[in-house]
């Protein structure tokens, strides 16, 4: 470990692009404390720290504690997640965005445009709910009474503007970190954020206990870490695994060279769609809830803010079944067995005992679902860790399950991108001497 990170210093490309990596985040950590004008940041914290069990908690999480703030970053990079979804979705049902996406990079653009222009009609619509419910929070009175100065349209306006700005800010922020830096920007904003809030946690969690002054005997404490670190090396364990599906090469002979006669493998990830369904599926169930803004004598709206609550039964239920459904959907968007069956049969090769084309398309896909299965399994009991720890061992707080998969998944996939980087200029990866050494043709 200790020799990989140094030969970071020898690489002037890899070494530029993580310390623009960490210079974009710590602009989306400055501006996590840039306050809405006209909100009362004080008293906006207190009431955010009454409600940490709750919703409230759940999207200050994903915010990297900017809800608390009431920052121009409050929405997050919720809007944009939410408008991928909606492009993916109609992706598959449209025909047009369907020949869109098979047209290459101009096809991509086009719908990374469609994309955009999405995140800042749902952040007008989202920044729109946030407004609303200030108001109506400081006109409620209670913990809440003078969050904000004044109230009328000219404050929701300019919070609209204030909030909608921030988002677009923080997907340009992922863009640019995704095509000049280091790991998947959108990603890695929502990891910073996580992390960021992870000291506190700790030290809440010493405070709890009777070490700290609280009540939490030090056995609990030892077992909720032994708890954590399970969980954590799960995880691992799971973002690891692949199946792997044999491969061979027929021989073919061209001119005076003979090429092919290789046997290798298809490796098929066990959690190919990573950490975006619990993304996807915790950015849905926070919809409603901007909702309430806009309409808060609404029945339906005042059964959801009491049913989609973190830790109830219901939100539960949905919580899971909208990872599997993402699971499935982003896997099928994001690899096609029928391309890989052409592609294999153009080259030569094929699956020992299957046939070429069709039934090796049918073959993978029977594959990928069954594993697919496993892997929603896997991270849907992991995203629901922290209803156990707060109603079984009274962690007051969300640490584990959804925030502790993203931390180990988006690392790990990061540290993946940096090891490719120093292996294909002739470097040893973070593993240092102890393992093998892969070397590869250095470029420029």
């Amino acid at each position: 470990m200790a020799s990989g990170v140094a030969n970071l210093g020898k690489m002037p490309e890899l070494r530029s692009r993580i310390l623009y990596t960490l210079a974009l985040l710590a602009v989306y950590r400055v501006g996590v404390f840039i306050t809405v004008p006209g909100v009362d940041r004080g008293v906006m914290e207190q009431y955010i720290q009454g409600a940490a069990g709750g919703f409230l908690g759940l999207f200050n999480m994903f915010s990297g504690g900017a809800i608390k703030q009431l920052s121009i970053f409050a929405l997050g990079v919720m809007p944009y997640i939410s408008a991928s979804i909606i492009l993916q979705l109609m992706t598959v049902v449209v025909p047009a965005l369907e020949r869109l996406s098979k047209e290459g990079e101009r096809g991509r653009q086009k719908i990374n445009q469609y994309t955009r222009y999405g995140t800042i009609l749902l952040g007008v619509i989202q920044g729109s709910g946030i407004s609303l419910w200030l108001a109506s929070l400081n006109q409620a009175g209670g913990a809440a009474e003078g969050v904000i100065v004044g109230g009328g349209f000219g404050f929701k306006v300019l919070a609209v503007l204030a909030l909608t700005t921030g988002t677009v800010f923080l997907m340009w922020l992922g863009e640019q970190i995704t095509e000049r830096g280091i790991g998947n920007g959108i990603s890695l904003i929502i990891f910073s954020g996580i992390v960021a809030g992870l000291p506190d946690a700790l030290v809440q969690t010493w405070n709890l206990s009777t070490l700290g002054g609280g009540d939490m005997e030090v056995p609990q404490l030892v077992m909720i870490m032994a708890i954590i670190m399970a969980v954590i090396g799960f995880i691992v364990f799971f973002e690891r695994g692949q199946r792997r599906i044999p491969v061979r090469y027929a021989k073919k002979v061209v001119g005076t060279k003979m090429y092919g006669g290789q046997n290798t493998y298809l490796p098929l990830k066990v959690n190919t769609a990573g950490v975006i369904p619990p993304i996807f599926a915790s950015s849905i169930l926070l919809f409603p809830q901007t909702l309430a803004g806009l309409f808060p004598d609404a029945t339906i709206v005042e059964w959801m803010n009491t049913a989609l609550l973190p830790g109830k039964t219901f939100y539960n239920l949905l919580y899971i079944g909208l990872i599997i459904f993402f699971c499935y959907f982003y896997t099928a968007v994001t690899f096609n067995p029928i391309d890989v069956a052409d592609n294999m049969k153009k080259f030569g090769g094929f699956i020992p005992g299957i046939r070429a084309g069709k039934k090796t398309a049918e073959y993978i896909d029977r594959v990928l679902t069954r594993i697919t299965l496993g892997g929603a399994v896997y991270i849907s009991a992991v995203c629901v860790l922290p209803t156990f720890l707060q109603t079984e061992l009274g962690v007051p707080f969300y640490f584990g399950g959804t925030a502790l998969l993203i931390v180990v998944s988006v690392g790990l996939d990061t540290v993946q991108q940096i090891e490719s980087h120093m292996i294909t200029r002739n470097y040893e990866g973070f593993g240092g001497s102890g393992g093998p050494r892969v070397r590869g043709r250095r470029r420029g």
